[in-house]
């Protein structure tokens, strides 16, 4: 709450700049603070100011007079960290980064020192990185392992259960809710069924064990397109073979590529490193990325090859159709991956991929979660 305007009046002032303050009143001290950490970086939007939007009384394209002009980016992280909950930060930052190109967020430590860890600046991280000495490697090194901490802690639980087997009989004295056996609870508890209210009091909660799979070997390619538009998808690739890698009954192999394919199955375990040293940009070989993993293949039949990519294919696209038509008739199951984010939008070039699945190759979008029950669900059978 500000002197000059109450909670909303407020929001609105901060959101529509000076030209508001006439209906809205003038901001107190903290949301004069706030406002010119907003137009620090507002203020670069050309298409705001020709609206009449955040523009300052006295300064076009500036508001608070000359104060937000002399912020650093430095300065300015201070600022919202002070200013401002941390979901705002979050958004402020990454607008920073990915709509106003602030790369300083990522390759200045001092200003390392001060962001929040986010999957925005893990992104801004990797396609940055070549602009980083040693040093600044360093502080950038504390954003992706703290975004990976997060992701693996996450994924991990999800990518097991699809590993844990199948409901079996006999009970369980684990007191798991994907497990509750609800028929059993009822049967159990009937003794306590009161009838004016129509309800079972439950004493004694029923729940399922699990029989652990029988799992023959089975070898997992993720093959992961790391041009620049793939970077999600890298990020998630990374995570997610680290958490398959451990796996019952799973050899998981991890190959970046570009026009060039880089094996990084060496480095799985460690996903930091890994991200660290991916080269997110180049042309797109998807050919002989698939060639390449169809080497690795000891037994088709024992053998998922999924391939990370939006299929803009800038090698032989004869030659691609060619290698996965012959993985197939192998018995080998052939993933195409449009996406393999959280959101798994899938942008990709459905020409390609169409004739990818018209040879036998299984082609959309899919999660990590989502990877890890199809997986389970093959190697399980």
């Amino acid at each position: 709450m500000t002197a000059g305007t109450d909670e909303g009046l407020e929001r609105w002032r901060l959101i529509l700049g000076a030209p508001a303050e006439r209906a809205t009143g003038p901001l107190g001290p903290r949301g004069v603070a706030r406002d010119a950490a907003l137009e620090w970086l507002y203020g670069r939007d050309g298409d705001l100011e020709r609206r009449g939007v955040r523009r300052g009384p006295t300064d076009p394209g500036r508001s608070g007079g000359s104060g937000p002009s002399q912020l650093t980016p430095v300065d300015w992280l201070d600022a919202i960290h002070r200013l401002f909950p941390k979901e705002t930060v979050e958004r402020l930052e990454r607008d920073a980064v990915e709509r106003y190109g602030i790369d300083e967020i990522v390759t200045d430590p001092e200003v390392l020192s001060r962001v929040e860890p986010s999957a925005t600046l893990l992104r801004a991280v990797l396609r940055t990185k070549h602009l980083m000495n040693p040093d600044v490697l360093v502080m950038a090194r504390r954003i992706v392992e703290a975004v990976v901490r997060e992701l693996l802690d996450r994924l991990r639980p999800e990518l097991r259960r699809s590993f844990t087997g199948a409901r079996s009989r006999r009970p369980s004295r684990m007191p798991l809710a994907r497990d509750f056996d609800f028929r059993g609870t009822v049967r159990a508890n009937l003794a306590h069924y009161r009838p004016e209210e129509r309800r079972v009091l439950i004493e004694r909660p029923r729940f399922h064990s699990r029989t652990r799979r029988h799992l023959e070997q089975w070898q997992l390619l993720l093959l992961v397109d790391q041009s620049g538009s793939m970077v999600g998808s890298v990020i998630h690739s990374a995570v997610t073979a680290a958490c398959l890698w451990s796996l019952p009954g799973l050899r998981t192999h991890l190959i970046a590529f570009d026009t060039s394919v880089v094996d990084l199955t060496a480095d799985v375990t460690d996903p930091v490193e890994l991200l660290m040293r991916v080269q997110l940009g180049g042309g797109t070989d998807i050919a002989r990325a698939v060639d390449y993993a169809a080497g690795l293949v000891d037994n088709p039949r024992r053998a998922i090859v999924a391939i990370v990519s939006d299929f803009y294919e800038g090698g032989d696209q004869h030659r691609l159709v060619r290698t996965v038509r012959g993985l197939v008739e192998q018995g080998a199951t052939v993933l195409g991956l449009a996406a393999l984010d959280e959101e798994a939008d899938p942008v990709y070039d459905r020409g390609l991929a169409g004739r990818l699945a018209g040879v036998g190759a299984h082609v959309g979008a899919m999660t990590p979660g989502r990877l890890a029950e199809f997986v389970a669900d093959k190697v399980g059978r």
